[in-house]
């Protein structure tokens, strides 16, 4: 048993660096152990603290061990003492014997932290009706980095930034006027256009869009909106807190089945992580797009059936969040 890499980054937490050996792992951060295990891994991993151990020591062995192990649907600690604030916020459950607590891979990826920026309760419901739709009242959007996560399969920070229109306008022109992306979007036009398209949605309450960078540079473009009050809800019976997205990669330098299974789920998690009551992810590709199809079937996403909107016959692609935290592949 050795460790595939000794350097696991975490957003707000600086580097968190392991020392491995073939049943012992020391992971300290900032120079500093946070815990110290003895690891044993056979049909299940069962780690056992030396000595006491914190609640951000907990986290990072949790993080650690599933990131190792992503063939593993949970880890089994022995602990002397009740963790209780593991055990209240989900992190642990309580084993079948005295002293286990069980990691559960589908739990851990549903906590909020540290990938959101700013984790939040859930906005408050109020329902209204807005062009015939009865729909929850949205919270106000966020402004900056909103998820960050660390991917070891491509050795980078993939993030996801709200967009900024003076910032982002030329980026998002470029995009947009390149041959393979208005293939698809069919957005092409000039600064004065995209920025009016740009001003539309920052005006819209429905939705939010985004920057994809990796290592904090921009490569991709997406739109994260409530499907209750979009075009869609006709052809999907959308429940209040159903989440969908369009999506572009604009640099080419980005492309590639590798770099689409990072930022997909990283989208796709951070959209069910943003509100606990978000049960379905949707997505509509062009029925012909076969590439992007199979991409969403790769992140547990499935061809609920074709329709026709006025510009294109599209694929209605879902994934649910059971669906998604058990099958996903996040490290």
């Amino acid at each position: 048993m050795t460790a595939t890499d000794p350097l696991l980054p975490l957003p707000h937490w600086c580097d968190l660096v392991a020392d491995a050996t073939d049943r012992h792992v020391t992971l300290s951060l900032n120079g500093e152990v946070l815990i110290d295990l003895r690891i044993e891994c056979l049909e299940v991993i069962r780690a056992t603290p030396a000595g006491q151990v914190s609640a951000q020591g907990l986290r990072a062995g949790c993080y650690w061990l599933l990131s190792t192990y992503p063939a593993y649907r949970r880890v089994h600690w022995q602990l002397p003492v009740p963790p209780e604030q593991a055990l209240l916020s989900g992190l642990l459950v309580t084993g079948a014997t005295p002293g286990e607590y069980l990691c559960e891979r589908d739990l851990f990826w549903q906590l909020p932290q540290p990938w959101l920026a700013q984790p939040t309760a859930a906005y408050p419901e109020h329902l209204q009706v807005t062009d015939g739709k009865r729909h929850p009242r949205r919270a106000p959007k966020p402004a900056g980095q909103v998820y960050r996560r660390f991917d070891p399969r491509i050795q980078a920070w993939v993030s996801l930034r709200t967009l900024d229109i003076e910032q982002d306008l030329e980026r998002f022109n470029r995009w947009q006027n390149t041959p393979r992306v208005s293939n698809f979007w069919q957005e092409q036009g000039d600064l004065a256009q995209h920025r009016a398209y740009l001003e539309k949605l920052a005006a819209d309450p429905h939705t939010l869009t985004l920057i994809g960078c990796f290592d904090d540079q921009p490569f991709a473009y997406f739109e994260a909106y409530w499907a209750r009050e979009d075009r869609i809800a006709p052809f999907l019976d959308a429940d209040h807190y159903d989440r969908g997205i369009h999506m572009l990669v604009g640099e080419e330098n980005h492309r590639g089945p590798h770099k689409v299974a990072s930022w997909l789920s990283a989208l796709t998690h951070y959209l069910f992580l943003d509100d606990a009551r978000t049960q379905r992810v949707v997505a509509e590709p062009r029925a012909d797009n076969g590439k992007m199809i199979g991409y969403l079937q790769g992140q547990g996403f499935y061809r609920e059936k074709e329709f026709d909107f006025p510009h294109k016959r599209a694929a209605l692609m879902v994934v649910g969040r059971e669906g998604f935290f058990s099958q996903n592949g996040l490290v």
